[in-house]
């Protein structure tokens, strides 16, 4: 696959930050977006980003429809002096044909870019969480690249854009039978989930689907809560479609050891330098708290909560879960 000099700097710059919001649509072409770990893809071609087995939805949608989108907003931990904001969208293949590379790759990979995560978490503790490690990789072509130098969200950002005869690899085929879905508990208020947000946060990510089709995540720079949802103002240089919408507030630590999340679901409606999100309602998320005591609970918690899909989702691809010993896991040194 051709590269030229700014798609190769761009992918190198991006693979480097700790985080990305990875968007992706809903059969109802709804954007959902979620913080993701991107890493370089083996062809260096590509922007790389997984999803565990037992929460698929990711990898599903990105299968049906693969416009999929990467924005790059929170440089923590990155190492980039006067590091760039940038919004990837991009062109998904979806890859879990083979569990265990799969999940051998995602162990050796995120635990060289993000050492001190896996630090404290001794081998017996992660043989356990198959749960977790065992991976569907998403590798995202990009299509479209939106730059804004310095992070200067005030400044028109830089643009790049792909030959049109470019095509991503197709995905590895469909699994049989019935997805095991959202793992999501009860519903709850979204309200009471988002208080507070704007401090604990700052300005989220604002997705919106463009006048193409494509999700469009763009950082904001600056947000006001709403008796119904949020106000956020978007960067310069970008035209903001009305209609579906989703807010993803998220943070970490620079090492990656901690990390909240809160996504809220809505419809934008532009006004005069501002975009309204009227809320309807936020999804279940995956924090990991700062407390090692609690950290280390949250975690038996998802586990118990998420085992019982392992078994079921690896049986749909027609392999088995594979076992921590066969992985090869090397901490990094």
């Amino acid at each position: 696959m051709r590269t030229d000099l700014r798609q190769l700097t761009a992918i190198d710059t991006a693979t480097r930050f700790a985080t990305s919001e990875y968007a992706s649509l809903t059969r109802a072409g709804e954007p959902v977006t979620w913080p993701l770990t991107p890493f370089a893809g083996e062809d260096a071609a590509t922007i790389d980003v997984s999803t565990g087995l037992t929460y698929p939805l990711k990898a599903e949608r990105a299968r049906r429809e693969p416009r999929v989108a990467l924005s790059f907003s929170n440089p923590l931990g990155s190492g980039l002096d006067d590091p760039p904001t940038m919004v990837v969208q991009g062109l998904a293949t979806v890859r879990d044909a083979d569990l265990r590379a799969n999940s051998a790759r995602y162990l050796r990979e995120s635990a060289r870019k993000l050492p001190a995560a896996y630090a404290k978490m001794p081998d017996f503790m992660l043989a356990r969480m198959a749960w977790y490690w065992t991976r569907i990789w998403i590798e995202v072509t990009p299509r479209r690249i939106l730059w804004w130098p310095e992070g200067r969200l005030d400044r028109e950002p830089l643009r790049w854009e792909a030959p049109a005869s470019l095509v991503a690899p197709p995905s590895d085929p469909r699994p049989a039978g019935v997805s095991s879905g959202s793992w999501a508990a009860e519903p709850v208020d979204w309200r009471r989930r988002a208080a507070g947000a704007v401090d604990r946060f700052g300005p989220p990510v604002l997705t919106t689907v463009d006048a193409s089709g494509w999700p469009l995540p763009l950082p904001t720079q600056a947000v006001v809560a709403t008796e119904d949802g949020f106000e956020v103002q978007a960067p310069a240089g970008v035209d903001i479609v009305p209609g579906p919408a989703f807010l993803t507030f998220h943070s970490h630590t620079a090492t990656m050891e901690s990390q909240d999340n809160l996504g809220l679901a809505g419809v934008a409606a532009v006004g005069a330098g501002a975009v309204h999100v009227r809320v309807d309602r936020a999804l279940n998320d995956f924090p990991l708290p700062r407390n090692p005591l609690r950290r280390g609970v949250h975690i038996l918690r998802a586990g118990r909560r998420l085992r019982p899909r392992l078994a079921y989702e690896a049986e749909r691809r027609g392999q088995r879960v594979p076992a921590f010993a066969d992985l090869g896991f090397r901490r990094a040194r």
